[in-house]
């Protein structure tokens, strides 16, 4: 079952790193309680054998994860799922909840990447010039296989240079921002607001034109409130509500 889904993230993403990929699958597994808290994860060797990849990839994965404070590894024993009260970041910035209860990672298809020059609002969400070089993203983000968010993500060439523009950017894009730029997001603004589906979003989420959607407007920011990405994301919460946890 894992290896099948190296195998399938393989043919379609290419250019994607495949310790990403492994890091995606692992990160699913946690999520969907495949790996309870607590548990010992299959050995590295295990671990490549069934993905079809090298030890060394599996390592680099668990690596950020251990980071992460997702997993732990104990000396001697092997790398173990850290209990649940550890494990907050893996939704920290993500608050969307099945209406049956299921908290799921959604998979995300990238349908455009360009280059461009920041608006006056993207220059205010960015804090940098108007006019200075932004890479804008479009993604959708799929639960079960279904198209249930139209993201736009908009970022400094100056923080995060040439993103999506060489590799399709994995899933999971605040753990490639730390990997690949070493830009950690710490804290998000968001605010939101109730909008309709415009005619490209609703070609996109499959929905009827006109159809009210959640719109989460959110700033994420490195350390010293420097801002890394401006992201807008429009969401069908037919299926789903937006939850926060204060607890």
């Amino acid at each position: 079952m894992l290896r099948e889904s190296i195998s399938r993230q393989r043919g379609a993403r290419r250019d994607v790193p495949l310790y990403e990929m492994v890091d995606s699958v692992i990160r699913k597994r946690l999520v969907e309680n495949d790996y309870p808290p607590g548990s010992m994860l299959p050995s590295e060797i295990q671990l490549a054998k069934e993905l079809g990849v090298s030890q060394g990839t599996v390592r680099r994965a668990l690596d950020g994860l251990v980071a992460e404070g997702l997993v732990n590894r104990r000396q001697g024993l092997g790398t173990f799922v850290s209990e649940m009260e550890d494990r907050r970041s893996l939704f920290l910035f993500f608050n969307m909840i099945a209406h049956d209860g299921r908290q799921e990672m959604p998979a995300a298809r990238l349908i455009s990447a360009e280059d461009g020059q920041a608006s006056e609002e993207e220059a205010r969400k960015l804090a940098v010039t108007p006019g200075a070089p932004v890479r804008r993203l479009l993604r959708i983000r799929l639960f079960r296989e279904t198209p249930t968010i139209v993201e736009r993500v908009v970022v400094s060439e100056s923080v995060l240079p040439g993103l999506g523009r060489d590799s399709t950017p994995p899933d999971h894009l605040f753990r490639h921002y730390e990997t690949r730029y070493k830009v950690t997001v710490v804290e998000a603004d968001e605010s939101l607001r109730a909008v309709a589906a415009t005619a490209e979003e609703a070609r996109l989420l499959e929905i009827a034109p006109g159809a009210p959607l959640l719109e989460v407007d959110r700033v994420a920011f490195a350390i010293g409130r420097r801002p890394v990405e401006w992201r807008v994301s429009r969401c069908d919460t037919s299926g789903h509500d937006y939850h926060i946890d204060r607890g």
